[in-house]
């Protein structure tokens, strides 16, 4: 027999080893499940007299850490921020402060220790030591929460101040501190026996200190004392082969750290400072000028090169967004317009004085692109006239007409009314050509209507009249009957509706315990956002009728104390809160021609458990577990 050769044989080992490989990886045994254990700290954990700057903390296997500078809090609090690192098995921290004489110092790693091949979670781990003869102990525990809408506000710091004057919160940084989980809550340690004040700072320079209108803040009216008890809490053991099943209850005896329910409602303030942000002109036709603040006038315009009194001016309620309309079409294809402003705005003291600026206001595309543009439209268009030509189609002018966007739905609700909406002001209204009609014994009858301007938003309007449920009308507007300020008038706009029966409806009524004097109650969507709201009555009652069937609603209440119809924000140097807003820890899924009735004591509920998760924005980061990978193994080798 031959030899085979010495390159079929190198074929065919290589053959082998693939078919061999194909069958399956080789097992490389079970996978690391333990988290790191603590071995030794140096200086030892609750260290006394403790001057060492350089901090070495040892586990049982190699680890890092997982989003150090948001998960671990160093308090009280650094000027210079400690370097926190990990080498191989250990955790170093450095602090660069000098340290604070009789000072216990705390360092919280939260979740962020993690094995470094598995990334098994050490748990809530921290460390302190103190450069004094002992250990301060205490801790207090809470929530931090959006005043104005119970959202849980998510790495916002929480300090105390041992200095009870209200001044420290502007003036001093705090003297222990922590940060808010995803959830809102938050854990200050290493406190000794005391009075404090506590507080919540979205911390912009990161100084401690409140000292910008633009930081978010929260603060509490009372005093706060920190203390512990002895309490007794119930630990459940499953079984380790069926874990639907409970193997032991048993107690274990702890120490309780009180207060541990306090509940922080943040906000910003309203800016006082008043200045012009931003003046702008995205479209030929308009220019708009936006304010930082609030103001109960609106500024004085002057044309340097042009009429100002050629400019319709539609401002929102605040006066800090105001919007200038270009009436003359001459005046819209210049490039640049100059103007005057004269307005007031926040000095150096912080007292309002008047101010004046001049502003060029450039179009955003210069008039020689815009030339080209609409040559090259043209060109189009006539290049499509041509070809349709050529095919022989009949050529039809397209008469322009004025858009008016009509909210006229065929089956209209009973609280609802039509709302006509338009994209350029109004230059006239010929409210005569405009026809509400009723079918009566199968003839269209007119009714009486009022047209009028919405009160709030500019270029909308209504008509309203006596709907009745069930009823058919139909609505139509003549052409010619708007005419905007650039010449264009509307079309002929024709809408037949059926108002909705009071069997298509779900009624609610709400009995309310606990409500101020000025209570406003809002029905809210799935997304939060409020669909109707008004005012508790003097017996406490709120009713909505004309609701939606199968859909969901929430229910929030403002105790609106200046009666002025909306949420407002505090403002800490006259130490006012916002004002305060409930959650119905509820869900209503309306049904049609069906009436519920609720009595709502708005303080049954702990306010952190009142606003439902399926609402809320700020979702838990998902707790950090062990991956429990051996059982997957075992299945795919057949043990299990």
């Amino acid at each position: 027999m031959k030899p085979i050769p010495k390159y079929i044989a190198i074929l065919l080992v290589i053959i082998g080893f693939y078919a061999c490989a194909s069958t399956g990886s080789p097992d490389g045994g079970p996978y690391d499940e333990d988290p790191p254990k603590f071995i030794r700290a140096i200086p030892e954990p609750n260290a006394t007299n403790n001057t060492r700057k350089k901090i070495s903390i040892e586990f049982d296997e190699f680890i890092k850490l997982e989003n150090a500078s948001e998960k671990v809090i160093i308090s009280p609090p650094q000027k210079e921020s400690p370097e926190v690192k990990t080498s191989g098995k250990r955790v170093l921290v450095e602090f660069f402060d000098t340290l604070q004489e009789n000072t216990t110092y705390t360092i919280d790693f939260g979740d962020a220790i993690v094995d470094n091949n598995e990334g098994n979670p050490l748990g809530q781990f921290s460390y302190a030591f103190s450069t004094g003869d002992r250990i301060d102990t205490m801790q207090v525990s809470g929530t931090v929460l959006n005043a104005e809408n119970l959202e849980p506000i998510k790495g916002i710091q929480v300090g105390l101040h041992k200095n009870l004057n209200d001044s420290a919160f502007t003036t001093l940084p705090f003297d222990r501190i922590s940060r808010t989980d995803s959830r809102g809550q938050f854990t200050i340690r290493g406190i000794a026996p005391g009075s404090y004040r506590i507080y919540a700072l979205m911390d912009g320079n990161q100084n401690y200190l409140f000292d910008s209108k633009t930081e978010v803040i929260a603060f509490q009216d009372s005093v706060i004392v920190p203390s512990m008890e002895g309490a007794v809490r119930q630990d459940t053991l499953w079984n380790e082969k069926d874990t639907t099943k409970i193997d032991t209850i048993k107690q274990v005896n702890y120490t309780r750290f009180l207060p541990d329910n306090i509940i922080l409602r943040a906000f910003k303030e309203e800016s006082s400072l008043q200045y012009l942000m931003k003046s702008e002109r995205p479209k030929t036709t308009q220019f708009s000028l936006y304010f930082s603040a609030k103001s109960d006038t609106l500024p004085t315009l002057k044309g340097l090169d042009f009429d100002e009194k050629e400019l319709i001016v539609e401002a929102n309620p605040r006066n800090d967004s105001i919007l200038y309309w270009i009436k003359d079409t001459t005046l819209c294809e210049r490039d640049t317009l100059t103007l005057q402003l004269d307005y007031l705005a926040t000095d150096t003291l912080g007292k309002l004085v008047p101010k004046t600026d001049t502003l060029r206001m450039i179009n955003k595309i210069p008039k020689a692109r815009r030339l080209a543009l609409l040559e090259e439209e043209n060109k189009k268009k006539e290049k499509e006239r041509k070809r349709r030509e050529k095919k022989g189609d009949t050529l039809t002018v397209e008469t322009q007409f004025l858009t008016v966007n009509t909210d006229a739905p065929s089956a209209l609700d009973l609280n609802r009314n039509i709302v006509l909406s338009f994209e350029e002001p109004l230059a006239s209204i010929d409210t005569s050509a405009i026809h509400m009609s009723t079918m009566v014994d199968s003839v269209w009858q007119d009714i009486p209507f009022i047209f009028q301007a919405d009160s709030v938003a500019p270029r909308r309007y209504q008509i309203l009249a006596n709907w009745q449920p069930g009823v058919e009308y139909k609505l139509t507007i003549d052409s010619l009957c708007f005419k905007g300020i650039y010449g264009l008038s509307s079309d002929k706009i024709e809408n037949t509706l059926k108002v909705k029966t009071l069997e298509d409806y779900g009624t609610l009524y709400l009995n309310i315990v606990g409500a101020g004097p000025h209570a406003i109650v809002q029905l809210l969507n799935s997304s939060d956002a409020v669909v109707r709201q008004q005012p508790v009555t003097d017996k406490k009652t709120c009713d909505f009728y004309f609701l939606q069937p199968s859909t969901k609603y929430y229910i929030r209440l403002i105790n609106d104390n200046n009666n002025n119809g909306k949420w407002d924000t505090g403002l800490y140097e006259d130490k006012r809160q916002a004002e305060e807003v409930f959650y119905f820890p509820k869900v209503w899924e309306m049904k049609a021609n069906f009436e519920f009735e609720e009595t709502w004591n708005l303080h049954a509920t702990p306010l952190d458990k009142q606003k439902l998760d399926e609402i809320k924005k700020q979702k838990p980061d998902e707790t950090k577990k062990i991956k429990d990978r051996n059982k997957e193994r075992a299945r795919n080798l057949g043990r299990s």
